[in-house]
């Protein structure tokens, strides 16, 4: 018989935090702080993608962020490329984990000057140097998540190199859902869902996502554990405040 029906969890992203404080220089907006009252809000967990340039997050962030989710005993998620050398101000994704302890080390193919994450892991090729960065990961007591496009015809082979979870990568389902038609989107979402899921992955969702699309996707999509929202919370978040907008996302969720 199934199990209990699970809510899926919302991970707010605060990188966009980082990027108004350091426009300016100096500690402000203070974004332990935000994601202290994102929490307080009801959100599940926060996540980071810090960028070895420390355009937005820096690795004194990460080790703050981390002292907070520990202590309120919620999921933290680090977000990256892990073949990313490590330079002055970065030490290297692994390096950051080893360090932070996330509770989820979500793996990203970004190059260094990527504005955002565009795109999925190719799994056609060679996946040893991945199978062994996903290995060091799990070693230290992350879960290890994937980022997948849609469609992504070899997601089989995130199993076989130790993955746990896929993030599908929804920018694609955004845009044609503000164009007016997502369901060749959403398919494309829901059928790799599904495919994940029949070789033992668990999926999470990110990007683009927002309080108008959430909805729409989490109903399309089966069983997605956990969606990872930054970008459209956080300016959102400028109209209405940090506490408010979270619990919006909270009760989409809830109704979808």
């Amino acid at each position: 018989r199934a199990g209990p029906l699970m809510a899926t969890a919302l991970s707010v992203n605060v990188n966009k935090i980082t990027v108004l404080r350091n426009s300016r220089g100096g500690s402000e907006p203070d974004v332990v702080q935000a994601a202290a009252t994102c929490l307080d809000a009801g959100a599940h967990g926060i996540t980071v993608h810090p960028r070895p340039d420390a355009r937005h997050i820096r690795a004194e962030d990460v080790y703050a962020l981390a002292v907070l989710t520990q202590s309120r005993g919620v999921e933290f998620n680090l977000e990256g490329n892990p073949f990313a050398p490590p330079r002055a101000g970065y030490p290297g994704f692994a390096a950051l984990c080893a360090q932070a302890r996330p509770a989820q080390a979500t793996l990203v193919p970004d190059a260094d000057g990527q504005i955002t994450s565009d795109h999925g892991f190719d799994f056609s090729g060679d996946l040893g140097l991945l199978r062994e960065r996903i290995a060091e990961l799990r070693a230290l007591g992350c879960r290890v998540s994937l980022f997948v496009d849609a469609g992504c015809p070899d997601i089989e082979r995130a199993a076989e190199v130790g993955a746990q979870r896929v993030e599908l990568y929804t920018g694609p389902f955004a845009a044609a859902f503000a164009q007016g038609d997502a369901a060749v989107a959403m398919g494309a979402c829901a059928e790799t869902a599904r495919r994940a899921q029949a070789v033992g992955l668990e999926v999470n969702a990110g990007h683009d996502l927002s309080e108008g699309n959430l909805g729409v996707f989490l109903r399309g999509v089966p069983r997605v554990l956990e969606v990872s929202i930054g970008h459209a919370l956080i300016g959102e978040a400028l109209y209405r405040g940090l506490d408010a907008t979270v619990r919006r996302y909270l009760e989409v969720i809830a109704h979808a």
